[in-house]
């Protein structure tokens, strides 16, 4: 097929493509999101075709796929249960002229309006004022509740029941399927009286003439990927929600239940194990949990042609591939959850410094009943502060998939070289989405940090706005404060380093605002205060400098030099290798790197 075949341009006539939705012959798939009926924008719609203005393309996908489809549009059935054919039609732009279209003609009923009739009727009295009248559309096409005048007691519709009696307001669809019988009545009101050139009369024609003769522009698309089905129509859809893969698997898996198989609705099974607990993990992204779920068919299901998680290969997965593993996934999941929250201590999944730590660790959890936890804990720890970006795309993916597996089968744990770079650390900056960003608030969190003033309470880390650019994370050298403002020529590392921030709770944040910190650490100088300062990685030089009314004039240099050495130090204890490197790359000379062991 070239390229000409895949992509085509063609045109239908209004009525004809209604009348073929009618006969079962689009379909309109469930990732399509619910129509929004609003009267002005249905009026619009019918100016629009009513002066023959373009409504812009409808967008048909043809297929050999059968997906999940809506069974009706607006109350009239457009597939069966058991609906089959060798190629489908799927409308993937224009659900919403559609609906307005098929509803307003041939009536029906609409989400969210009950009792409300969506039937149009056009009053044949209405004349454009001129060429450029963009405000008739609203007295020519009506709704029945803009007629009925409920036996006289709405005044304002008395004159439209009126004419609607005399045959002048017209239902649309009458004037398509009995056009003679309404032409007969308009032309023996008492004004037309048979005169052809008559406004009412001219009107009621030129109806006529734009139900039969206004053409609806399509593009037809056939013969490829679903991923690029995606791209398309994200790129068409800028106003709406983008179609993604999740919603094309969704579709394709989705098995009605009948007298003699049990039905199966991925989106359903994914929202009933959502509500097993109040974990914050449990609302990763559905894409995190397609690309889970593909992983563990790609390793459990012989010839499950699943052989990787891009959208390639998303799309082959099957309704029995999901049905196979999934009371294993859900547990080898819920085992990953648990991991990173009761283990790790972290409460949130905006603190993962890789969002592939879900596939690699749900991996290792599946069917494992001797699982190490603290090999577990080093793996964690080892990629996320690595130097090197180790886990970064599908390749490293498959790579920590195979290790993993390793480890599950019995074999010793073993580490490769591990580097880190103390200059990445003093520079690390708060980031939504970097990695290191994430791997240095998830070790602050990982130390469970305790309440400031009131030292037994621990701080709920899972509170802190992490997905936005700016969160209110506390700087222990506030950036506002009178020594950073006065000493930025001194100090050579920026205050808005991650090494300068801790969790803290929002009261104790508020009360500190802007305050050196030699002047708010008295506020907490007591016995358990010194005893916490451990679960925040703070050095204990920032209590003595307090203590003696006196810091260094580089104070926050040398404050976050500490919170460096202390981090490096939590590693090594939590990764006990052999091949454990720091460098600094702020010291080069020349080609040589100040290295540590």
């Amino acid at each position: 097929m070239n390229y000409t075949d895949r992509i085509f341009p063609t045109n239908k006539g209004l009525t004809t493509y209604l009348d073929e939705l009618l006969s079962k012959n689009y379909q309109i798939p469930t990732f399509q999101r619910d129509v929004v009926w609003e009267n002005e924008n249905v009026k619009k719609l019918w100016d629009s075709i009513y002066k023959f203005y373009p409504l812009g393309s409808i967008l048909i996908w043809k297929t050999d796929l059968k997906l999940q489809n809506h069974r009706q549009v607006g109350g009239h059935e457009i597939s069966d249960t058991n609906f089959s054919r060798t190629e489908y039609q799927y409308i993937l732009d224009g659900q919403q002229r559609t609906t307005s279209l098929l509803t307003s003609l041939y009536g029906g009923s609409i989400h969210a309006k009950p009792g409300f009739d969506p039937t149009i009727y056009v009053d044949l009295s209405i004349q454009n004022d001129n060429e450029t009248d963009d405000d008739s559309y609203k007295k020519r096409f009506l709704f029945w509740s803009e007629i009925d005048d409920r036996g006289g007691q709405l005044l304002q519709n008395t004159g439209r029941m009126k004419r609607y009696n005399e045959g002048l307001v017209v239902k649309l669809n009458d004037i398509k399927l009995s056009f003679e019988k309404v032409q007969e009545k308009v032309v023996g009101h008492e004004l037309v009286k048979q005169d052809y050139n008559h406004p009412y009369w001219r009107e009621l024609r030129k109806i006529k003439q734009v139900l039969d003769n206004y053409r609806i522009s399509f593009i037809e698309v056939k013969g490829i990927q679903v991923a690029e089905v995606c791209q398309i129509f994200e790129r068409i859809n800028q106003a709406g929600k983008p179609l993604n893969i999740f919603d094309i698997v969704v579709a394709k898996t989705f098995r009605p239940e009948t007298p003699d198989a049990k039905g199966f609705y991925l989106r359903e099974m994914l929202d009933d194990f959502r509500s097993t607990n109040q974990s914050n993990f449990l609302d990763i992204d559905d894409l995190d949990y397609l690309q889970i779920l593909a992983v563990l068919i790609n390793k459990n299901v012989a010839d499950s042609g699943v052989l990787n998680i891009t959208d390639r290969y998303l799309n082959e997965i099957k309704t029995d591939q999901i049905i196979a593993i999934w009371d294993e996934a859900n547990i080898a999941i819920l085992k990953t959850f648990d991991f990173f929250e009761n283990h790790l201590h972290l409460k949130t999944p905006y603190l993962i410094p890789y969002r592939y730590f879900y596939q690699t660790v749900a991996s290792y959890f599946y069917n494992n009943s001797n699982v190490n936890y603290d090999f577990l804990k080093q793996y964690f720890w080892f990629y996320s502060f690595h130097n090197d970006d180790l886990l970064s795309n599908t390749t490293h993916l498959f790579q920590h998939i195979a290790l993993l597996d390793t480890i599950k089968n019995g074999a010793k744990p073993q580490f490769g070289r591990f580097l880190i770079n103390k200059d990445r650390l003093r520079t690390a900056s708060y980031s939504s989405k970097g990695r290191l960003s994430r791997a240095i608030l998830s070790l602050y969190a990982h130390h469970k940090p305790k309440d400031w003033e009131h030292c037994d309470r621990d701080v709920l880390v899972q509170n802190f706005f992490f997905t936005i650019d700016k969160p209110n994370l506390h700087h222990v050298f506030p950036t506002n404060s009178d020594y950073v403002t006065k000493n930025k020529h001194i100090n050579k590392i920026d205050s808005n380093s991650l090494m300068n921030i801790v969790y803290i709770t929002q009261i104790t944040n508020l009360d500190i605002t802007n305050r050196n910190p030699l002047e708010y650490i008295k506020d907490y100088d007591k016995p358990a205060f010194e005893k916490i300062m451990p679960t925040h990685l703070l050095p204990f030089e920032i209590l003595e400098w307090s203590r003696a009314d006196s810091s260094p004039e580089n104070a926050l240099d040398v404050f976050l030099e500490k919170r460096v050495d202390l981090i490096i130090e939590d590693l090594k204890n939590k990764l006990p290798i052999p091949n454990f490197e720091v460098i600094d790359t702020a010291y080069i000379e020349g080609s040589l790197n100040e290295q540590e062991m």
